[in-house]
């Protein structure tokens, strides 16, 4: 009874204070879209790149495994002396965390592509640069997507961290409820959150769901 009276005051916390919850929510959901298209754009062509040099893909892995290891408030750290508090540092920790899943799927996805449909293409005078455009990335576009959905939920969590260097979001609510022990304010910057992540999880699964449908028909075309 105790746990329904506390959430009630969450949901009361969170409708008086309305302006200010769309503010952040917004601020949140700003965070994670910038840092995920960073990511996006870097991960993507490393993958490529690492599945074309086989020489290069422990190292660019590496790059990746050390970027996911690092904790979210060292990164922060290391980049509020060079771009000072607010949104930039914020954006710069999360899109650090964000690459792993994009680029270890990425590349799974482009090595999962069948060698005998590369070859077929190949044989049909398609240059390298043709077969990775036309051939491999629609076939891996499914696996990537699903290393983005995985980033995006993770990366939906850690956004609350941007608090701790002026860059906003709802972890304003949940880390000062947390220093004025004030639980319904908790709740307020927590559940919205929660259920951002559980909304975009769908969506993003949806659409991992219909690519796959059409990457399997364009493999069978490829290789009818």
């Amino acid at each position: 009874m105790s746990e329904l009276y506390t959430l009630v005051e969450g949901g009361q916390y969170l409708i008086e204070n309305f302006d200010e919850f769309l503010t952040l929510l917004r601020e949140h959901i700003i965070l994670v879209l910038v840092s995920e298209l960073a990511a996006i754009t870097v991960a993507v062509p490393l993958g490529v790149i690492a599945v074309r040099y086989n020489r290069l893909k422990s190292s660019i892995l590496s790059v990746g495994n050390v970027a996911q290891t690092i904790p979210t408030l060292a990164v922060i750290a290391l980049a509020f002396p060079i771009f000072g508090l607010g949104f930039n540092s914020a954006v710069i920790a999360l899109f650090v965390y964000a690459l792993l899943p994009i680029l270890t799927n990425t590349i799974a996805g482009l090595e999962q592509v069948d060698e005998n449909t590369i070859e077929a293409a190949e044989g049909m005078g398609m240059t390298k640069w043709e077969v990775l455009r036309k051939i491999q990335l629609p076939m891996a576009l499914p696996v990537i997507f699903a290393g983005i959905r995985t980033s995006v939920v993770i990366t939906v969590g850690t956004a609350y961290l941007a608090f701790f260097i002026g860059g906003g979001g709802l972890g304003v609510w949940v880390i000062s409820g947390i220093n004025l022990f004030n639980t319904p304010q908790i709740l307020a910057g927590a559940i919205p959150g929660a259920l951002l992540a559980i909304t975009l999880d769908s969506v993003f699964a949806f659409i991992e769901h219909q690519i796959g449908g059409e990457g399997h028909h364009d493999q069978s075309i490829a290789t009818g």
